[in-house]
């Protein structure tokens, strides 16, 4: 089974046909999914933000979300997410698919390991993102003559204010291409519940101090609105073609079983 978790400006579940409504209850908190198919093939939409975009990044239950698909019996998982770019080649409109992170989040949990009953875990994440899946999508998007960058270096905030034009140039020098909220800790929960995990990125503005305005939501909004359509046409491919069963590295990352980690 594949899932998609929308992220900002990426909201609608319509390419999916026999849409059920499903609540999913893990120990973390309860999960609220779409559930359809697309050319036979069974998916799960889930919208990272919640109903009317009203779970801030440093807010959305991450565990919860991540426990509730695996419970579905979900094994690969394709992310969306509008980012600032701090990459003057990475323009707005262009899609990104990055290979690593930079972790600037400060109040979140990172992790189902925690000690006690759960014990303790340090998972690889040499590559955080599946190159099986990424290979498939960037594929795709040369198919369809979408601009995409393969690999690039996102920098997670811990939101939901901006960052300032310091913060940016401090990220600039550490390698840094794209700046967004919801990264991490997704990508790492994901690889500790043995799930292949890929984001596609969509730049929707220059960050700040490289932007020559302010930044705002609803710019964001915009340029999302804009290429929504390329965004579900390409999501839409990337179903078509991809093998869900197919085995993969990302499922064996560590070797714990997950049931009581996830059931309510």
């Amino acid at each position: 089974m594949l899932a998609i978790i929308g992220g900002t400006g990426v909201y609608d579940p319509s390419m999916l046909s026999d849409i059920k409504d499903i609540d999913v209850r893990t120990v973390y908190g309860d999960v609220e999914v779409k559930v359809g198919k697309f050319k036979d093939k069974e998916v799960v939409f889930m919208n990272r933000h919640g109903k009317g975009h009203s779970i801030p990044p440093h807010l959305v239950n991450y565990r919860a979300n991540i426990a509730g698909l695996k419970k579905l019996g979900v094994k690969n998982i394709l992310a969306t997410a509008a980012v600032g770019s701090l990459n003057p080649n990475m323009k707005p409109g262009e899609f990104v698919l990055v290979d690593q992170f930079l972790d600037f989040t400060k109040n979140r949990k990172h992790t189902f390991f925690e000690g006690g009953k759960n014990g303790v875990v340090h998972v690889d994440v040499t590559e955080p993102y599946c190159k099986r899946l990424r290979s498939v999508i960037a594929k795709c998007a040369n198919e369809m003559n979408l601009p995409i960058h393969e690999g690039g270096v996102y920098v997670t905030t811990e939101g939901p204010r901006y960052e300032t034009p310091a913060e940016i140039r401090m990220f600039r020098q550490l390698g840094g291409d794209l700046v967004g909220m919801t990264g991490v800790p997704e990508v790492v929960l994901a690889r500790e519940a043995g799930m292949c995990y890929a984001s596609i990125c969509m730049v929707t503005n220059q960050a700040a101090g490289i932007s020559p305005t302010p930044l705002t939501h609803q710019e964001v909004l915009d340029v999302m609105a804009q290429n929504s359509k390329k965004m579900r046409e390409l999501l839409m491919k990337v179903i078509e073609s991809l093998s869900f069963d197919e085995d993969c590295g990302c499922r064996n990352a560590i070797d714990v079983p997950m049931d009581k980690l996830i059931e309510g």
